[in-house]
């Protein structure tokens, strides 16, 4: 019959969450039993998710400041090890599948322990801190990007490139076609900051469009999301320079909207650049400097390479070359065609059904706990 639940284990921001989000929806859509396991801070994992159990576990950074810090951090991974040993005791999982963040690390140590299968997810071009402690150690490893720095060479057989799951209602922009602007036309901008430090899109842009001549104002139509206590200072600088704007903290539609953006200017995280894969969209990426190990940089640096993206830098990202870079692709706009077609090309928008493929395949047949297998199925 059918093997215990799927466990998918993800920390608490959206970066691990949407993936996880993306892999359970697809496998209780297979019929398959599926359990979320993440902290108590962790985001709301299960979001509109029927079937789907939640239960939270004591994690924390295991980064903690000083002695006090790394000791307090390494009482939490053991407690919380051994919840997540109880736990999985108790529903016999048939595997479990991180994705990064440190509320994976505990559920994922118990399984190794206790001989059930594991996976782990890296959503960046970069291994993140909780899945290096783990990629010794598990059947799979299911990577986003062509190449995933600080993955070992010894972890090659086991490695899989899947993509990074996106929301359906964005996978599904892969069938539609990129509407370039036409040599008369106005340029759809669709800009947006991710949680962190979206401040500098709100300070820069409209200083970029202030620098521009009059005249070549008008061929720009902006959606721009921007923090709470910054959306009136930037529709106010927008409506003084009579540049078309929709300015708003948030957007419910944003399928729509990355639908009819035909460039867009953003951060470069995970989920962010899947997106912009999936939906064949050219754009203008400003990786946040703080990002942890740079991966933000990382994400980019993959997407220019294959010429989807042009990458700028927070200290290179000044209104005047915005303004320049603006002026230069409408005045060239086979550039963004050409940067949407790699774009599109680098989309994966099957990523969670690949990956959901590849979890199956490591689950054992009989339901019972087999002797691991070492090699991911290719």
């Amino acid at each position: 019959g059918m093997s215990g639940p799927v466990i998918i284990a993800a920390g608490g921001t959206g970066g691990h969450l949407f993936p996880a989000r993306a892999l359970a929806e697809e496998l209780l859509g297979r019929g398959r039993a599926v359990v979320a396991v993440t902290d108590r801070r962790g985001g709301d994992i299960a979001n509109g998710l029927e079937g789907m159990p939640v239960h939270r576990l004591r994690a924390s950074a295991l980064s903690g400041r000083g002695l006090a810090g790394k000791i307090s951090g390494a009482v939490d991974l053991l407690i919380g090890t051994l919840e997540a040993r109880r736990l999985l005791r108790r529903l016999q999982p048939s595997a479990v599948v991180g994705f990064g963040g440190y509320p994976s690390v505990p559920p994922l140590y118990a399984a190794q322990r206790l001989g059930i299968r594991t996976a782990i997810h890296e959503q960046n071009a970069v291994l993140g801190r909780a899945n290096r402690l783990l990629a010794g150690r598990v059947d799979l490893i299911a990577t986003s990007f062509e190449t995933t720095a600080g993955l070992d060479g010894a972890a090659a057989s086991r490695v899989m490139l899947t993509g990074n799951p996106v929301r359906s209602e964005i996978a599904a922009l892969h069938h539609g076609a990129y509407r370039a602007p036409n040599g008369d036309g106005r340029l759809r901008v669709l800009v947006f900051g991710g949680s962190q430090g979206a401040r500098i899109l709100s300070q820069v842009m409209p200083a970029a469009l202030e620098t521009l001549p009059a005249g070549a104002r008008e061929r720009f139509v902006l959606v721009q999301q921007c923090r709470p206590e910054d959306v009136a200072a930037v529709a106010e600088t927008y409506a003084r320079l009579g540049v078309a704007a929709d300015i708003a903290p948030f957007f419910h539609d944003m399928a729509a909207r990355l639908e009819a953006a035909q460039l867009v200017i953003c951060r470069a995280g995970a989920s962010t650049v899947a997106e912009l894969s999936a939906a064949g969209r050219p754009a203008l990426l400003v990786p946040y400097r703080f990002a942890t190990d740079d991966h933000q940089a990382a994400n980019a640096r993959a997407a220019e390479a294959d010429g989807a993206a042009w990458l700028m830098p927070e200290d290179a990202f000044t209104p005047e070359a915005v303004a320049a870079r603006l002026e230069a692709l409408v005045a060239c706009p086979r550039q963004l065609v050409e940067a949407a077609d790699a774009a599109h090309r680098r989309g994966r928008p099957a990523a969670a059904a690949t990956l959901a493929d590849a979890v199956e395949r490591l689950i054992p047949a009989n339901g019972n706990h087999g002797p691991t297998i070492r090699k991911a199925a290719a």
